[in-house]
Formats: structure tokens, sequence, C-alpha cells
């Protein structure tokens, strides 16, 4: 029974010899010693349909698309900032210089929650440019509070960051301003903003949607993008 079996290995020996004396044995998919290797075609590269609109191209190098946002004017109530930045100026004063802010900034000074008013200042660097920028926040008696985020541009107060949310919590994340909200209307978020250059963005953003009554975790997903409550440098 064993001679059979070892005809076999000696007849696919001899072929693959005669393969090898012929021109060689080639592996399964590959090439064959002396065989011309098949010519090359090129990767498709991205082709824009509308050049002018997307960023990096020939057309419009650097150019943002849709529409571009200019930066954040200064205040042109607020008085220049001394030399010790806006931690020496009075906050107060700031935020009366500011039409957004300066209905808050007559309910006063709060140190605690539990009624209206604008809450103690916090100072960061989050620019990273060596000064600080000026955090301010107010609460409201509906239960909503106000974040506004202040820098210095050429000796001047700029405001670079206005967002709202139902008893807002915020938290420093490095650079980062982490921005919470509680349920409100079934619905949680929590957005991170970062210096872009200009202004403080959205550079992340969660929304949890709770369903009413199904005793279950709470669906998560992505925001379909910042609201008109999240834009920034109003």
């Amino acid at each position: 029974m064993s001679r059979p079996r070892l005809s076999r290995r000696l007849t696919a020996a001899l072929l693959c010899a005669c393969a090898l004396a012929a021109g060689g044995c080639a592996a399964p998919g590959g090439l064959s010693p002396g065989e011309p290797a098949p010519p090359m075609s090129p990767q498709p590269r991205p082709d824009p349909l509308w050049p002018a609109w997307t960023e990096h191209t020939d057309e419009a190098p650097g150019v943002e698309v849709g529409t571009r946002v200019p930066p954040p004017p200064p205040l042109k109530d607020a008085p220049p900032v001394p030399v010790g930045g806006l931690g020496a100026m009075s906050y107060l004063e700031i935020l009366r210089a500011d039409p957004m802010m300066r209905p808050y900034a007559r309910q006063g000074a709060i140190s605690a929650p539990g009624r209206a008013g604008v809450r103690p200042p916090v100072y960061k660097d989050l620019t990273g440019s060596g000064g600080l920028e000026l955090i301010a926040a107010a609460d409201t008696e509906s239960g909503r509070s106000v974040l506004r985020v202040y820098t210095v541009v050429n000796g001047r107060v700029v405001p670079v960051l206005y967002t709202t949310g139902l008893r807002m919590e915020v938290e420093a994340m490095g650079a980062d301003l982490l921005v919470r909200t509680t349920p409100d209307e079934g619905i949680e978020q929590a957005a991170r903003f970062r210096w872009d250059g200009t202004r403080m963005t959205v550079a992340s953003e969660e929304k949890r949607y709770h369903k009413p009554g199904s005793g279950k975790d709470p669906d998560t997903g992505p925001s379909a993008g910042p609201g008109s409550d999240w834009a920034a440098g109003r």
C-alpha cells in the first residue's frame, strides 16, 4: 500500500524539478523568475467638486468651508487692560461693559448658589499665551446660567466664548473647559470648549437622551453640532 503513495511523491518531485529547469516554479499568485511585473495603476486622488469650498486647495488655500466668522471684536466700553492683566481689573466693570452680560451684572455678585447673580470670577490660561483669561458665570431666577470668557488682544478686552445652560457646571481640563448641564426636557449635555487661535470653540459634544419612565440608562449619542446656545464669541 505504501508504494503507490511513494510513486505519487516521486512524480510530483520530478515535475517540479522539470519546471525549475524550464524557468522556475512560480508561487501561487506570484511571478516566475524573468517574468515582467504588470504595470502599476495609479491610486485615485480626491478630486474636489467645489474647489473654492474646499480647504487647502490650489484654488482656495486655507479658506474655511462655509462662511468665515470674523474674529470677535473688543468691548468698546471696557477700559484698556492694565499691565497686571484682567486680574487687575474689576470683573463686574468688565461685565457691565459687555451688552451680553450687563443684565446679569446688575444682579450683583453672589458667593454661593441659591439666588440670581454673578458667580466669583475665575482666572486661567486658556489660550497658552501665559496670560490669564477671565471666566465669568451668572445664574438667573429660572435656574439657567450663562458663561462668558474674556481674553486680552492688543491691550483690549475681547469676549471669546458665550454659552448658556440649565444649572451649569464648569470644569477645567488642562486648557479646555468642560461645560455640563443638568437634564433639560430629557436631554443632558456636555460640551468641551478649546481655544482655536481666535475664540473658544466646541472640540467635542455629547448629549444623553433620557426616556421618561423607562427606568433604563439614558441613550447616548453624538450631537449633530453645537446649537445656538453654544455659539462662541457672540
